[in-house]
């Protein structure tokens, strides 16, 4: 290691070597032969030189010595600079931190490093800085468009202060820059909502989409990646306008859609349309029932949709014309055919032969006509639904007259009791059929009483075909009464008619022929003989010549040609005069054991 010297022993050798060359000057001088003058001129010259060297390398020192302290100076002030810029409050200057140094460049050695790890972190933020910035404005310029003088002062308000590079400015620069991320995100959001609702009800109008929403902005429906979706204030009230439009669009098209349809149901219903030809306009039948708002399906309301809707519209009303007479009968036999069900008097101001006359005669319109029958079978329906209980009741009854019937024919059959092939059925019914007679009397009762609040709940009689139902009630009652009081009568005339046979048995000793008691003849029911009861007499069917009127022999005696069919209710009894005596006594218990008030009663 070379050992350093001392500037003394430097000077020293310094002078030595000096005059040593200063001697061998002289003796060369000698040896040549110059002047004294010669030799101080050149001495004086070499020692100018010297002082000149001297001087040069002292101002050269000077100079160095300045740059150096100019660059410590200078790197202090940018250290002190670096580190108000960045924020760094807590870091001292090395140089002062040592105190015992006074060499410049030991010192420029210390802030060196320093400045040097000042600077990477200077550049290190200012490229965060500058890259926040660049996002921010880039962000910006997709909120509030390019070029947008908004946008220019959000810009101005971020200028970049390289001065400021502070953790505090740039988070500052990171929450601007998070909010412009939450916009965007929430402005992008919302255009992809509002392009989705635009692509939605293209697809329900059957409009292009790419060129509906080209027409906001062309980003709206790009076909490469490299431009981002503009979601700038414009774009966004475009689209909300492009909505509206729409909107409004759908609505106009689908009041005239559910317009067109509601005549195509009509003219379907009015002209019995089958099952196969409607279901060519299932798509859209059920735009009737549905709401603007549940039109979802595309191309439902499209142009073509509704032409095609109307075109069968207009083919159904060309054939409406040539079939309404058609119609009009057909609807008349409808509302004909739910008054016979109902039993309610249909209106004959409508009757088919005045239809087809006004028809004929071009007095009346034939669709008004027709409506007209629409509303009269809406009304019968109606009617129908409230006397439905009522109806019932009605045919309950009917069925238990019709079991009365059978049982008085059962009756009068004479081999009921044989044993043959059904006859233990025909007994079980028999006993039915009595349970069930028993009940007519309340079954009655109850029917006038729900007749006669229907009518205070409707104020209107119950018309049963024409007549007042209440009264068709009220004379079976009173027919009713009439027949169980010629029964009684009739059960008294037999016990006296036995007495008096007995009395001849006695007297005589024999009975009477029978066929002198057949012989006796009848008039209206009665013997020769006044003390007789009367004998009824039997039609071909089996029933009897006293008869009780029900509904359905009301019906029968109109001349509305709705109902022909003819009811009996029999209950007179059995002829026992005409058959022999034990036979007559088998009759007259099964007829008349049941009655309450029989002698054979239990």
């Amino acid at each position: 290691m070379l050992e350093i010297e001392s500037p003394t022993s430097l000077c020293f050798r310094t002078n030595t070597t000096c005059n040593a060359l200063l001697r061998e000057l002289q003796k060369i001088w000698v040896d040549i032969g110059e002047s004294d003058t010669e030799k101080d001129r050149m001495l004086m010259e070499l020692e100018k030189e010297c002082l000149e060297i001297y001087r040069r390398k002292v101002d050269e020192a000077a100079n160095s010595k300045a740059q150096l302290h100019q660059l410590v100076v200078s790197s202090e002030a940018e250290i002190a600079s670096l580190m108000a810029a960045l924020g760094v409050l807590n870091m001292r200057s090395p140089i002062k931190a040592e105190k015992g140094l006074k060499s410049l460049k030991e010192k420029l050695a210390l802030v060196t490093p320093l400045l040097e790890d000042l600077r990477l972190q200077k550049d290190e933020r200012m490229k965060q800085f500058v890259d926040i910035k660049a996002q921010i404005e880039k962000m910006s310029g997709e909120i509030c468009g390019y070029g947008d003088q908004l946008k220019q002062t959000m810009i101005g308000s971020l200028t970049l202060d390289e001065q400021d590079l502070t953790l505090r400015k740039l988070n500052e620069y990171q929450t601007h820059l998070r909010s412009l991320q939450k916009e965007k995100s929430d402005r992008l959001n919302k255009v992809l909502d509002y392009v989705n609702e635009v692509h939605t009800l293209c697809g329900v109008l059957g409009v292009d989409f790419g060129q509906t929403v080209s027409e906001v902005h062309p980003s709206l429906h790009r076909t490469n990646h490299e431009q981002s979706t503009n979601i700038s204030d414009s774009t966004l009230d475009g689209l909300q306008h492009m909505i509206q439009k729409l909107k409004t669009e759908r609505r106009v098209r689908f009041q005239k859609l559910k317009d067109v349809v509601g005549s195509l149901f009509e003219l379907w219903n009015l002209m019995d349309t089958p099952e196969e030809e409607r279901s060519k306009f299932a798509r859209v039948s059920y735009v009737v029932r549905s709401s603007e708002s549940d039109i979802t399906e595309p191309n439902i309301l499209s142009t073509e949709t509704i032409e095609q809707v109307s075109a069968e519209v207009d083919r159904f009303n060309k054939l409406k014309s040539s079939r309404l007479k058609e119609l009009v009968m057909k609807r008349r036999s409808e509302l004909e055919n739910l008054c016979r069900l109902a039993h309610i008097d249909p209106d004959t101001s409508t009757s088919l032969e005045k239809s087809t006359a006004l028809i004929d005669s071009g007095l009346v319109d034939p669709s008004e006509l027709l409506a007209n029958i629409e509303s009269q079978i809406n009304r019968i329906k109606d009617e129908a639904q409230s006397r439905k209980e009522i109806i019932d009741r009605i045919d309950r009854w009917l069925s238990a007259c019709e079991e009365e019937n059978w049982l008085e024919e059962y009756n009068q059959d004479e081999n009921r009791y044989s044993a043959g092939r059904g006859g233990h059925v025909n007994l079980k019914h028999a006993e039915q059929a009595r349970i069930t007679v028993n009940k007519i009397p309340s079954m009655v009762d109850n029917l006038i009483k729900k007749t006669l609040l229907w009518e205070d709940e409707t104020q209107k009689s119950f018309l049963y075909d024409g007549v007042r139902l209440v009264s068709i009630l009220e004379d079976y009652k009173l027919t009713r009464k009439q027949q169980e009081e010629e029964k009684k009568r009739y059960r008294d005339q037999k016990k006296m008619q036995d007495l008096i046979l007995n009395r001849r048995e006695s007297i005589y000793g024999s009975k009477p022929s029978p066929r002198r008691s057949n012989s006796v003849k009848r008039s209206n029911g009665y013997n020769g003989n006044v003390s007789m009861p009367p004998t009824p007499r039997r039609n071909s069917a089996g029933t009897t010549n006293t008869d009780i009127m029900t509904p359905r022999s009301y019906s029968g005696h109109r001349q509305n040609g709705y109902f022909k069919e003819m009811r009996r209710l029999p209950t007179a009894p059995l002829n026992f005069v005409a058959i022999p005596k034990e036979d007559s006594v088998s009759t007259y218990t099964s007829v008349c054991g049941s009655e309450p008030d029989s002698p054979l009663h239990n």
